[in-house]
């Protein structure tokens, strides 16, 4: 992991604005912790009988992705991207999946949840919570992703220091 691409959240800023950041920066926190690492080092697990890798996280992170923003916001029906039914740890397993696979399906999940925050006139925009049968606001889908994000790239951390043996933010 040569250098840090990061940009940090601003130290002043509306509510918005730094979430959207703070997102971001956990978004490329995770790509930043897979860098540079082979298809067969990111299926690496962290130990039996744990499913867990970086390929895992990046494509469980996708499925939080859709599930909070895309089927939440604009289709409650949409399916999850590795699982049937809305089994968040079916993306964990990654044996059979690659970087480009993985990647392509966050990637473009990433992208439709800063379309729908950004078409957003507010933080206060509704949506339906399809599993709880309730309305969320934006603004708790933001906090809630990013949440997950923080508990996932610290599994991240030390994932990749059991790869090859770096560590820092």
């Amino acid at each position: 992991m040569a250098g840090d691409p990061r940009t940090g959240p601003p130290r002043l800023g509306s509510e918005r604005d730094t979430l959207r950041a703070f997102l971001d920066y956990h978004r490329a926190t995770l790509a930043m912790k897979c860098e540079g690492l082979t298809d067969e080092e990111l299926r690496q697990r962290s130990m039996p009988p744990s499913t867990l890798s970086l390929l895992g996280l990046v494509r469980h992170m996708a499925e939080v992705e859709r599930a909070w923003f895309r089927r939440v916001f604009e289709d409650h029906d949409a399916p999850m991207v590795w699982s049937d039914t809305t089994d968040f740890q079916a993306a964990y397993d990654a044996s059979a999946s690659t970087r480009a696979e993985a990647f392509a399906a966050w990637e473009a999940e990433v992208e439709n949840s800063r379309r729908v925050e950004r078409a957003a006139a507010s933080l206060d925009l509704a949506g339906l919570q399809p599993r709880w049968g309730e309305e969320v606001s934006l603004r708790m889908v933001m906090v809630h992703v990013l949440l997950e994000y923080g508990r996932h790239n610290g599994h991240a951390d030390f994932l990749r220091e059991g790869v090859d043996g770096t560590v820092g933010a």
